[in-house]
């Protein structure tokens, strides 16, 4: 479901190999949203949180040195954007997570597809410009 096409491609190949295990995780997230079977999510949905946080986090490293090696003139709306994402994470309401998975994992997917389409397309692909 969840694919790094080359629409997303920004030419920069670290960051594009980083924007594909992102997508891996998001892929991850909706497998796991469609396994009808498994009753309780709560494990694997933290496991995938974890990940997304500490991927996540490395990969804005990444980038944010990236754009001050070139001197990227947008950085500062890109960390911004970051430090969003970071806040959004770290306050996903993991009591309600213990209370319904699906909900959660739903939640997730919703935020991971908005960020990863319109983030990449919008502002990251601007960097390899």
């Amino acid at each position: 479901m969840y694919e790094f096409l080359d629409d997303y491609v920004t030419g920069i190949e670290s960051i594009d190999d980083e924007h594909r295990r992102l997508f891996e995780i998001a892929d991850e997230t909706y497998r796991l949203s469609k396994e009808e079977f498994l009753v309780d999510k709560y494990d694997q949905v933290r496991h995938i949180l974890g990940e997304l946080k500490d991927y996540a986090l490395l990969h804005f490293e990444h980038e944010e040195a990236y754009m001050e090696s070139i001197n990227y003139k947008k950085m500062f709306m890109q960390k911004v954007q970051h430090d969003q994402f970071r806040e959004k994470v770290n306050n996903l309401d993991l009591d309600h997570l213990d209370e319904n998975s699906d909900e959660m994992i739903d939640e997730i997917l919703t935020f991971l597809t908005n960020w990863l389409i319109n983030h990449i397309l919008e502002h990251d692909k601007q960097i390899g410009m």
